[in-house]
Order: structure tokens, then C-alpha cells, then sequence
């Protein structure tokens, strides 16, 4: 009767996965589990050690996506589009610019389609790619022998080549030109009204040669590496995407929660679904599914095991992301501490799993009604002889 109920214990309505099964399922690919399909994961204990690494880890969705800096400020070139001064000087009065009352000519010019622009008596001067050093000297050179004694200083009047565009959830959307200095990420968002939304929920999407890196403005902010230099002609993208997890399982209220916090750590996550339900819940099954950064990763479980995994057909997530399950013990006193340094990140999926004893109960529950049913007719057959 005791293989009997605990084979019944399978087929009892549930809630989810027992703890065993996802256990069992770790590391398998979809036909060493049955299903052909099936997601592969790998499930990895969260203790001090993987806690400090997962809590430390400084995401760098920009930085790998750009190259460190953003590729840096690099030249301040003229592009197309761009309007120049050039004044012009002589030594003489009777020159080509220069007349009694002034030795000085101002010409206001526009970079045409195909990076040139025309100076009178010097004809088509090529501008595009060139600074504004460069291009002073190819119009010196082209006057030494036309001009007298010449000299000649180029300056930028509208720079339209070297416009960052703006929009999304900021203060006004805008086309940010750049300086000579050079602008961060965060730069150009403050000169386009700031986020209007905490950096914490506000998402940043940069988009450059058809190439895309998103990142959130609270990590740009508090790791300085990701904030990277933009370029000419980039998009800069702002997203107010409140951050929530998932709570699922024997929690006393399954349900999709906003952080509404500037960090999450797992304790504080499960105790905004009221925590688990003592009748059911398995202190040794809570787990944590998430698409992980493969450097996480790799360092969790080690590059070797890392290659098997993707080996067997671990397919990531268009984030370049990796399923991974992590598994927490609660019912050990130091899951309050190591709870503490694991931060939640948005869309995890917190489930707890319910104890064995609750399917057994269950089944009893199930049996016992027919069984009641015919214990009656006993006692009632009985009582009519």
C-alpha cells in the first residue's frame, strides 16, 4: 500500500515541481530528461562563496558590446553638413580679402554631400574627415602663392555631423552636439532634461553602426567603466521599465512584484510575497531561476563544465544569457546571512517548492473520500442484519 500511495503522489493536482525534479533535471540535456525540447539548465548551490561572487560581479553590457571607453573621444573631425567660419587674412590692402578699410574676409561655408565646400580662388576644398587644424592648413597652402602673405582660422559655427539623438523617457528628446571634449552616456542624458524616472527602472539603449547595447542607468552610474564615451551619429534610448520578480510556489501570495527599492536582496524578495507557507513549503527548496551572464557562470561551476553544458545544446537568450537555477537552504541558519548578499535582478523567478508530505497529504486526502464511502455502506450493511 506504501508504494501504492507514494506512485499515487505523482499524479495528485501540484502547484509546480517538487524540489526533487528540478534537482534531477539539472545539467541534463532534453534526452537525458525525455523531452526532446526542453530547456537545458544547471543548477549551482548558493552559499557565501557564490553570493559574494554573484553580488560583486559588475555587469558590463556596454563596455563588451563598445570596447572600454566607447572607443574613447577619438579626432573632433568635419563631417557633412557642418557650417565653418573661415575668415581670412592679408598683410596687404590691395589682396584678394583685403581692402583699405579692413585686411580681413569672413566666409560662412556648408560641408556639401560629398565632404567639400567651395573658397573663392582656391576652388573645391575637401573638409570631410579633417580637423579644423587640417583644414586651415590645406586652405593656407592653397593661398600662399594667390594672396598676400595670408593667413587664415577656421572655427565651427553648427556641427551637425557630431549630433548625439536623445529621446525616449527624458526631460525633452533632443539632438546633443557634441564638443571637443567629448560626452559620456550620462552627459548627453542630463543635456536632453535628465530621466524622468529613478535610475533604478530607467533603462539605457545605445545604438551605434547597427550594433545594440543596453545597460541600466543605475549600474552606468555606480560603475564608472560604463560610462562609456558616445559618438557622432549614435542614439542614445531611454526605457522606464520598473524592475519586478516572480514569486511562485508554497508562498502565501504567488505574484509578479515591483522592486521599489534601489536594491533587492532574496530575503527582502521573498518577504514581499508574505514569505513561505510554513504548512508547505520546503525550507530546503527555494530556487532562483535566472538568465545569467556567462562569466557568472563559467566562474561558478568552471569553464570545463560551462563547455559541457553548452555542449549538450544550452541555448542563450538574445542578451547573450544563460539559463541557471540557483538552489538556496533555508532551513540552515546562515541562509539568513548569505540571503542578505544575493541580490535579486529583474525578471527572476523565485519559486518555492512544496514539501513531499504535502502531495502524500493530498492523496490521502483523495483516497480517503471513496474509502469513508464504503466504510459507511460496511457499517450500514452491517447494522441492517
Amino acid at each position: 500500500m506504501m508504494c501504492v500511495a507514494l506512485a499515487g503522489c505523482q499524479a495528485v493536482p501540484a502547484e509546480g515541481p517538487l524540489a526533487s525534479a528540478i534537482n534531477a533535471d539539472g545539467g541534463k540535456s532534453g534526452s537525458e530528461v525525455g523531452r526532446q525540447n526542453a530547456a537545458i539548465y544547471e543548477v549551482v548551490d548558493v552559499d557565501n562563496r557564490s553570493a559574494q561572487l554573484v553580488s560583486q560581479y559588475v555587469g558590463s553590457a556596454l563596455k563588451r558590446r563598445f570596447g572600454i571607453g566607447g572607443g574613447g573621444v577619438g579626432r573632433a573631425v568635419i563631417g557633412v553638413g557642418d557650417v565653418l567660419k573661415i575668415t581670412i587674412f592679408e598683410a596687404g590692402a590691395d589682396g584678394l580679402f583685403s581692402t583699405q578699410d579692413s585686411k580681413q574676409t569672413s566666409l560662412d561655408v556648408v560641408v556639401q554631400p560629398d565632404g567639400q565646400a567651395a573658397i573663392p580662388y582656391v576652388g573645391l576644398v575637401r573638409f570631410s574627415g579633417k580637423t579644423l587644424e587640417e583644414a586651415r592648413q590645406a586652405i593656407l597652402a592653397a593661398l600662399k602663392s594667390k594672396a598676400v602673405e595670408p593667413d587664415v582660422i577656421v572655427n565651427s559655427v553648427n556641427t551637425a555631423s557630431r549630433n548625439v539623438t536623445v529621446s525616449g523617457a527624458v526631460g525633452k528628446s533632443a539632438q546633443v552636439p557634441l564638443s571637443l571634449i567629448g560626452e559620456h552616456i550620462t552627459d548627453v542624458i542630463a543635456k536632453a532634461g535628465g530621466p524622468v524616472a529613478q535610475p533604478y527602472e530607467s533603462y539605457v539603449t545605445l545604438v551605434r553602426n547597427g550594433r545594440t547595447g543596453t545597460a541600466l542607468l543605475k549600474s552606468i552610474i555606480e560603475n564608472p567603466s560604463e560610462n562609456i564615451y558616445v559618438q557622432p551619429g549614435d542614439q542614445v534610448f531611454v526605457t522606464r521599465d520598473p524592475r519586478t520578480f516572480t514569486l511562485l510556489g508554497a508562498v502565501k501570495q504567488n505574484a509578479r512584484v515591483e522592486f521599489g527599492a534601489n536594491d533587492l536582496n532574496l530575503l527582502e524578495a521573498v518577504a514581499l510575497g508574505g514569505g513561505g507557507n510554513d504548512s508547505a513549503v520546503n525550507a530546503r527548496g527555494y530556487f532562483l531561476f535566472r538568465y545569467e551572464e556567462p562569466d557568472i557562470i563559467a566562474a561558478l561551476i568552471g569553464n570545463a563544465r560551462f563547455n559541457q553544458m553548452l555542449a549538450k545544446g544550452m541555448k542563450a537568450d538574445k542578451m547573450g544569457r544563460y539559463p541557471l537555477v540557483y538552489r538556496f537552504d533555508m532551513s540552515k541558519p546562515d541562509s539568513l546571512i548569505v540571503g542578505q548578499t544575493f541580490p535579486i535582478k529583474s525578471r527572476d523567478v523565485i519559486y518555492a517548492a512544496r514539501h513531499n508530505a504535502v502531495d502524500f497529504n493530498k492523496f490521502l486526502s483523495i483516497v480517503s473520500g471513496p474509502l469513508s464511502v464504503v466504510t459507511q455502506g460496511v457499517v450500514v450493511g452491517n447494522t441492517l442484519r
